[in-house]
Formats: structure tokens, C-alpha cells, sequence
């Protein structure tokens, strides 16, 4: 049975009580009886990085000045960091610490940190089995990569150093094969998590080659590696091999050959940090776009691809890539890029019989004519188009990520589940090694307008689309308006709302501002005398300017709808009717597969209908056409 004590009550008063003692260093960790070595082989990476670890462990902490018996951590959780508080009580058994602990007897923040981290999760229960990835993705914001060294790149010693080089963090490990944590020939011990702790190149005695060195680290706090005994190792240099060995701090750490690496360790994880993790330019950090989602059962729950009937259905993202990498091989015009797919609050659900689903992703090369428009592909597309690229498997982890080169183009991502009809939350991320476009003073006013009001969710509800919409439109003199009202920025939402969160992203706000700005155009080219109004009649040839070709009954239902008592249209009501055209014809084109301007519909696409009307997507006014369609259709 354990108990919960204090820390003080744990060593002599007489001890000094700092925090982090002399700094935090990988000899701060050490197991205890909970089986979280994959989180403690994060925490051990995360020394490695001073900027990194007070990130996670904010350093204005004390047990004695300001001590209030509470201790507070940061995680990355979901595309946000959340702040974590705990009070100084740790579990113990006879009066030792049963979990994670330091070497010394007086220093307790790797202990803290692990409550803390388990608290986020729900419990320390929560925290028994898992993998190093998502520690280290909780504690950076990162996206992880994860590789079989059997199957490994041939330039994968240069894609860890370029990842050292960022201050990624790394970890790997060897399958278990009957016994879990069984021991190999060679001292290792399978199914447990070490962390890579550096790289280095050094000379070949007598020859003008290089040999590749890895430094790895046991969080059980010794070593039972009974190397190094290959060849490489002996041809190395006594210099270099004196260096290395200084280098080498603890009992717990061990230099192996990078070839060694390979045939011993059967997994590679490396965790590439993003952007908001690291501040300053010392650094070679990704630049990243961050997409939240979801999968609804019977409306964007549509399985992989072996179910074309609804493959379809899944959430899509353009992709964009226009910079080729530098180091391309061959002459070869490619870029890099990495996809992550992260499902959200699965392991803090576990002790609800909740399981990872299993998930993964294709990204598919968007044709010439389809370029440009954030239209949502139909089925024929997917039936008749092979995917571009796509994750190796589906798995049921909480995150699934791959490496591409792809030629310069656009593309579409499209993440699922691998069975339809399961409810899940993502995040879908996607990291590129070259710099993206500068904004233009246009996009950087959207974005700090946008965190704001929006937080650091950088999501917007109706609410606030109406105060950042008032804004904008504030700092553009060529339109003269007040700002939108309510019930139109429920349809902006409704239209552009691609994830079906209910909310807008920037990137979705920045789709919808690019529409405002052509129905705009043709806004001032009938707007003559400049009074921020047309008139009624005129309403007729912008809306066929805007690409939408409606029967007569339809115009005179937008001049009753829209016109005021002086037959006059607004900037808002012109805006509002604009966006539910759009939606109207989105909706309707959705259906019309051969694209001959009728549509059949079954009884639930009927209901898919009347949902979309109850919702506010398609305008009450347009009832008729939906009814004019009806007609259309018992006709055939």
C-alpha cells in the first residue's frame, strides 16, 4: 500500500532544499515500480536542452522562497500549452519514494513532473505502458517520426544529426519477443526505452573515412551493454576514444557503433520540434500548419479507402509545396515534408474501455483544373485517382506520421480512420524544412487580429468571427460598412467550416476573406454612386457575375429577402446572401455526380438536406429551390 508524503518529511531537515539541484541532469531520473520508462527516457532527452525543459518546468519555483506547497508544469496538449498544478505530495513506501526518483535523496522534481504528467492523463494508472513519442511530443509541441532500423533510409545517420542539430529529441528501443524487458546477448534489454544522448564522427586509424558513433542512455540508471567490442570501435582513434569516453558523464550512458545501432535496436524515434518551441535562431526548426478535426459517424466517418462509398466523406487539407530542398539527390526537384495525424483523449479515456482507433492518411496529387478552389472532392475523384502518397500502415497508436519527397505541386490530404462509422477528434499537422512565403501586412493584421480575440486555439465562434469581421473591414477604406451582422457570420461559418468543429481556423478565416474580396469587386462595380448599396435590380447581373445562374422565381425571392424598403441591398445582406448561394450550390454539386444539373436523392440524403436547412446552411428563403429540385426530381 502506498502513502502520500510530503517531501520534507522524507530527508533531514538539515539538507538543503532547492528545486532543481545544480541543474537538472539525466542522473535526476531513475525508475521506480510504475512501468513509464518510455515517459522517463522523454524526461532524460529533455535535460539535454536547457530552453526545453524550462519550457515544460517553468524555473520560478522554490520550496522555500514563496513556498506554497504547489508546483506548476506546462504541456503541450493538442496544438496548446496547458498549465498543470500539483501539490508536494509524492507517493511512498516505507518511507521511500516508490516511483520515479533522483540519486539524490533531496531532490524531487523528476518525481513532480511525473505526478504532474500523470495527472493530465487521469491517473498514475494511465501512465503504465505507452511510448516515448507521445512524452516527448507532450513536452515540446513536436512531431515525432518513427522508424524501423530494418527497413531504415540509407541517409538516416544524417537525418538524426540534422534532427540533433535542431535540438529534436530521440529515443529508441528493441520488440520484445515472449518475455517483456528480457535481456539480449548483448546486455540490452528489449521492450525497454534508451535515449540517444549525442552523435559524433570520428577518424579511422590509418584512413581518410569516418567512423559513426552513437551515445545512448539506460533510465534504470546503470548500464548492461557489454560492448563496445566491434570492430569500428577498436580502429577508432586513442584521441578521439579518450574524448568520447570524457564525455560520457554518467554510469548509466554507453557509446555503441552507429552499425552496432542498427543490428541491435529495432526502433528509432525522433521528435523534430516546431516553431513555438524554441524562440531565437540558434536553432534549424520546422515550419509547420496545424489543422483540428473531426470524424462523425454518418457524416465524415468514412473509413479508408477500401470504402469508396464513403472514403469521400473524410475531412480534406490542400497541401502546397513550391520549395524544393537543397540537398536534392540526382538533380531531383522534391520537398520534404512531414504528415502527422495525432488522435486526441484516448489515453485519459482508457479507463473507460477506451482504445486507440486505428488511423492513417493519403495525400493525393490535385489536378490542374481543380488548383486554387477549396472545393471538397467528390467520390468519383478518389475512384479514379491513385493516391500520390500515403502513411506505410494503419495502426492504432495515438499518432501516426511519414516522411515524403514530393514533387512541387498542390495536394490533399486526406486523414481517416481504417473502419467507417468511428467518432474521433485529430489534429492533423504538417511540418516543412524550408521556410514558408512571407505574409504579406494584409495576413500578419488577420493573425494578431485573430489571437486576440480568437486565443491561443486560434479559433473562432460566430461570435467572435463578428468582432474580428468589424476589425478588418475597419482598416479597409474601399469598404464602408459597420461589419456583419450575427446571422451572417453563422453562414460564413456554416460555409467555410471544412473540419466540422463550428468554428473557424485562420486558414478557413483567410479562404472566406479571399471570397469576400472577389464578391467585392463585383459589390463596387455595381455600387455607382458609392453608398455602400445596390440596388435591387442590379442584385440580378452580380449574382450572375458571381458565377451563379438562378431561375427568375429565385431572383425575385433575394430582392423580397434582401432589398429594403427603398429596394436598396447592403454590404452585409449582398455578403450574406453571396455566402449562402455558395453554400446552396456546394451542397447541391456535392450530389450531382455527372454533373448534368439534376440530382436523385435517397430518403437519408433528403434528411442530410433538411439538416443543412435547420442549420442555417442553405438560406430559408431558398427553401423553393430545394422544393423546385424536389419537383425535378419526382418528375424523373
Amino acid at each position: 500500500m502506498f502513502h502520500f508524503y510530503t517531501w520534507h518529511l522524507l530527508v533531514p531537515s538539515t539538507f538543503p532544499f532547492p528545486f532543481i539541484f545544480y541543474g537538472a541532469n539525466r542522473t535526476d531520473i531513475c525508475q521506480g515500480e510504475l512501468g513509464d520508462c518510455w515517459l522517463l527516457a522523454a524526461i532524460a532527452c529533455l535535460t539535454l536542452n536547457e530552453k526545453l525543459l524550462y519550457r515544460v518546468i517553468p524555473p520560478d519555483q522554490s520550496f522555500t522562497e514563496n513556498y506554497a506547497g504547489i508546483f506548476h508544469f506546462q504541456f503541450w496538449r493538442y496544438g496548446e500549452w496547458v498549465d498543470v498544478i500539483v501539490d508536494d505530495q509524492i507517493p511512498t513506501n516505507k518511507n521511500q519514494l516508490v516511483f520515479t526518483k533522483s540519486f539524490r535523496k533531496n531532490e524531487f522534481w523528476s518525481a513532480l513532473l511525473e505526478k504532474a504528467y500523470a495527472k493530465l492523463h487521469g491517473s498514475y494508472e494511465a501512465l503504465k505502458g505507452g511510448n516515448t513519442l507521445e512524452a516527448m511530443e507532450d513536452f515540446t509541441g513536436g512531431v515525432t517520426e518513427f522508424f524501423e532500423l530494418s527497413e531504415a533510409p540509407k541517409e538516416l545517420f544524417m537525418i538524426m544529426k540534422k534532427a540533433m542539430q535542431r535540438g529534436s529529441l530521440m529515443g529508441c528501443s528493441i520488440d520484445v519477443t515472449s518475455e517483456m524487458e528480457s535481456r539480449t546477448d548483448q546486455g540490452l534489454i528489449r521492450g525497454h526505452a534508451y535515449s540517444i544522448i549525442a552523435l559524433e564522427e570520428c577518424d579511422e586509424n590509418g584512413k581518410d573515412t569516418k567512423i559513426r558513433l552513437i551515445r545512448l542512455r539506460n533510465p534504470w540508471g546503470f548500464v548492461l551493454w557489454k560492448g563496445p567490442c566491434s570492430k569500428e570501435w577498436s580502429t577508432i582513434s586513442i584521441a578521439d576514444r579518450e574524448n568520447l569516453k570524457k564525455q560520457t558523464i554518467e554510469q548509466s550512458e554507453f557509446w555503441m557503433s552507429f552499425n552496432d545501432f542498427k543490428r541491435n535496436f529495432t526502433k528509432l524515434e525522433i521528435c523534430n520540434l516546431t516553431p513555438d518551441t524554441l524562440q531565437g535562431d540558434e536553432r534549424l526548426s520546422w515550419t509547420v500548419s496545424v489543422n483540428q478535426g473531426r470524424w462523425v459517424r454518418g457524416s465524415s466517418a468514412g473509413g479508408c479507402r477500401n470504402f469508396p462509398d464513403t472514403f469521400w466523406t473524410n475531412p480534406q487539407y490542400r497541401l502546397q509545396l513550391f520549395e524544393q530542398d537543397d540537398d536534392s539527390e540526382d538533380g531531383e526537384v522534391l520537398c520534404t515534408v512531414v504528415v502527422a495525424l495525432m488522435q486526441k483523449g484516448r489515453r485519459m479515456q482508457r479507463n473507460q474501455g477506451a482504445r486507440y482507433l486505428t488511423i492513417g492518411f493519403s495525400i493525393y496529387e490535385v489536378l490542374n483544373m481543380m488548383r486554387g478552389e477549396n472545393q471538397h472532392l467528390q467520390k468519383d475523384f478518389f475512384l479514379y485517382t491513385a493516391s500520390k502518397a500515403k502513411c506505410k500502415t494503419y495502426i492504432n497508436l495515438r499518432e501516426v506520421t511519414e516522411r515524403f519527397r514530393l514533387p512541387p505541386g498542390e495536394y490533399v490530404i486526406i486523414p481517416s480512420t481504417f473502419e467507417p462509422h468511428q467518432d474521433g477528434e485529430f489534429i492533423l499537422r504538417v511540418f516543412s524544412e524550408k521556410s514558408k512565403e512571407e505574409e504579406t501586412e494584409e495576413e500578419k493584421q488577420f493573425r494578431a487580429i485573430y489571437k486576440q480575440i480568437a486565443g491561443d486555439d486560434m479559433q473562432v465562434c460566430a461570435n467572435e468571427l463578428k468582432t474580428i469581421m468589424k476589425n478588418v473591414l475597419s482598416k479597409h477604406n474601399e469598404i464602408k460598412t459597420e461589419g456583419f451582422s450575427l446571422e451572417t457570420c453563422r453562414s460564413m461559418i456554416a460555409l467555410m467550416d471544412t473540419d466540422g468543429t463550428g468554428k473557424l481556423n485562420l486558414q478557413e478565416f483567410k479562404h472566406l476573406w479571399k471570397k469576400i474580396k472577389q464578391w467585392q469587386v463585383i459589390f463596387k462595380r455595381y455600387d455607382k454612386n458609392k453608398s455602400c448599396s445596390i440596388s435591387s435590380f442590379e442584385m440580378r447581373n452580380a449574382v450572375n457575375d458571381a458565377g451563379f445562374h438562378l431561375n427568375k422565381q429565385l431572383y425575385d425571392i433575394i430582392a423580397m429577402r434582401y432589398a429594403d424598403e427603398h429596394l436598396n441591398i447592403d454590404f452585409d445582406s449582398y455578403i450574406c446572401c453571396f455566402v449562402r448561394l455558395e453554400g446552396m450550390f456546394r451542397a447541391f454539386n456535392a450530389f450531382d455526380k455527372d454533373g448534368d444539373g439534376i440530382i436523385k436523392l435517397n430518403v437519408l440524403e433528403v434528411t442530410w438536406f433538411e439538416c443543412l436547412l435547420k442549420n442555417g446552411q442553405i438560406n430559408q428563403c431558398l427553401n423553393h429551390d430545394l422544393q423546385f429540385i424536389s419537383a425535378e426530381l419526382s418528375s424523373n
